[in-house]
């Protein structure tokens, strides 16, 4: 099978801005024409002087389209197209033009079906009467609720893979696989663009972040598994030092709903490796087949890997942790308080523990956090911590994380202490940062952790530890670019 082709979107509100940005597509191999978003639609000028192939596409509103006028007036537009050459013209399943696609043959006719619901419990039958049409390429798109759901389109695609002409898409979040590993899935071709809220990727990020010309069947597959993961830097990170170290490998973010969903899905794409975050740290240390000894004591593991058929599990959070403050400051007999009794309070308790630290639990839950104080015989804290209770104060909660980035684990007045360190790297200053720099503490920020244990993440899946600077520019350069999006919302 040959490597998918990359189709970028373009609307525009006319047909002359739709033909600037079509001409402004650099690196698309085709480029879609949605004609049902113009005001003014002209068959003829949108396809006059392009440099490319082009899909003439104009959805109604039935299949998630924009275009308000009759089927006949849209039919009219899509016959136009063929007429005039356009190398394809998308025409919906349900549409019945079967006029049009027999006038065709087939040929350079995508028929199209959407599910904006679900995956479609008779998909394979519904993929057998598309292909009866004769139609040149088939076009599946349905909407995916947990990857799981991605499975049977990866089936779909292994077993149509060698008939060819097919483009399969899972629609949301939960389809980012679909997309990037188009080729495991038997797709022609694949769609890049800017509706995040059906899980488009632009092109610049499938082929600069994901390397999507270089992905093949047979590319090693890694990921970060947790939720939500939309705002994580980790997949920018490994896929740099990927480039970086020429590894045909790639690296995913696999929203999961569950322990169970993740493992499905591992197991059917033949995952590598993975990150773990919130909140799987302690369910998938249950679910591994071993873990090693610093993940035992800790009881989670933000790391796991395939070895011949077994995952191992491994927890790099201590040590990229402890890394930013050894040049920092004495941690024997510091007195510290830690937020939070997940997993990555853990690993933080028991790396200060075993480096001398009086270690303090601060949870809402007092039950979780006794829990997190007996694997370190440490303490049990009220919550918040008290001033002056503190000379180091290490935030392992979620608050303060994007989007809630106006929330903070601990009021302004009771910053006392020496030094505040906080797991959270999105946004890179928190307002507790913020508010414990006003009143003269140390800050550290949680993209240094990141950063760390990143690196030894990557030297335990491939062998190779990745040169300084790599992972922390990447991490940097796509936070700006969050903060970018940000601002373009407000």
């Amino acid at each position: 099978m040959s490597k998918p082709l990359l189709v970028e979107t373009v609307s525009a509100a006319t047909t002359a801005e739709l033909r600037q940005r079509r001409d402004a597509v650099a690196s698309a191999d085709v480029v879609e024409l949605r004609l049902d978003s113009v005001g003014d639609p002209d068959v003829a000028g949108a396809l006059a002087g392009r440099r490319r192939p082009v899909i003439v596409t104009c959805r109604p509103a039935w299949e998630g389209g924009t275009f308000a006028g009759s089927e006949e007036e849209r039919k009219k537009l899509l016959t136009e197209a063929f007429v005039l050459g356009a190398e394809y013209v998308d025409v919906e399943w349900r549409a019945h033009f079967d006029d049009l696609v027999a006038r065709a043959a087939g040929r350079r006719i995508v028929l199209s079906a959407h599910d904006f619901d679900m995956v479609p419990i008779d998909l394979v039958s519904r993929l057998h009467a598309m292909r009866s049409t004769g139609a040149e390429i088939v076009k599946l798109a349905m909407k995916m609720h947990s990857l799981t759901d991605c499975v049977p389109l990866l089936e779909l695609g292994a077993e149509r893979a060698r008939e060819g002409g097919l483009v399969i898409i899972g629609m949301g979040e939960h389809g980012i696989a679909t997309r990037v590993l188009a080729s495991r899935f038997g797709s022609a071709w694949m769609y890049a663009g800017s509706e995040p809220g059906i899980g488009q990727v632009s092109a610049a990020t499938l082929l600069d972040e994901y390397r999507f010309r270089s992905l093949t069947e047979s590319t090693d597959v890694y990921g970060l598994v947790g939720r939500p993961v939309a705002h994580s830097v980790s997949p920018a990170m490994h896929n740099a030092a990927f480039r970086h170290a020429r590894l045909d490998c790639v690296y995913l973010p696999l929203p999961a709903t569950d322990a169970d969903d993740f493992m499905a899905f591992a197991h059917a794409i033949g995952l590598k490796g993975a990150s773990i975050t919130t909140p799987y740290k302690v369910d998938l240390f249950e679910r591994v087949d071993e873990s090693y000894a610093v993940a035992r004591r800790i009881g989670a593991i933000n790391t796991i890997r395939a070895v011949d058929g077994r995952w191992l599990g491994g927890n790099t959070d201590a040590g990229g942790f402890l890394e930013p403050l050894r040049q920092r400051i004495a941690l024997d007999k510091l007195r510290v308080s830690v937020i939070g009794a997940g997993g990555a309070a853990r690993a933080v308790t028991v790396a200060l523990a075993s480096s001398g630290a009086d270690v303090t639990i601060h949870a809402r839950d007092r039950e979780r956090a006794a829990q997190v104080a007996m694997q370190i015989a440490g303490h049990v804290g009220p919550w918040p911590p008290e001033a002056g209770s503190w000379d180091l104060l290490v935030n392992c909660s979620s608050v303060g994380m994007h989007p809630h980035v106006g929330e903070t684990p601990v009021p302004a007045n009771l910053l006392t202490g020496r030094m505040v360190y906080d797991l959270i790297y999105n946004p890179p200053m928190t307002r507790l940062l913020r508010e414990a720099a006003a009143v003269g503490c140390q800050t550290i920020g949680g993209l240094e952790m990141l950063v760390a244990q990143a690196h030894e993440q990557f030297q335990w899946w491939t062998g190779i530890r990745p040169p300084a600077g790599v992972m922390r520019e990447a991490a940097l350069k796509r936070l700006a670019e969050f903060m970018t999006d940000e601002n373009h919302v407000v």
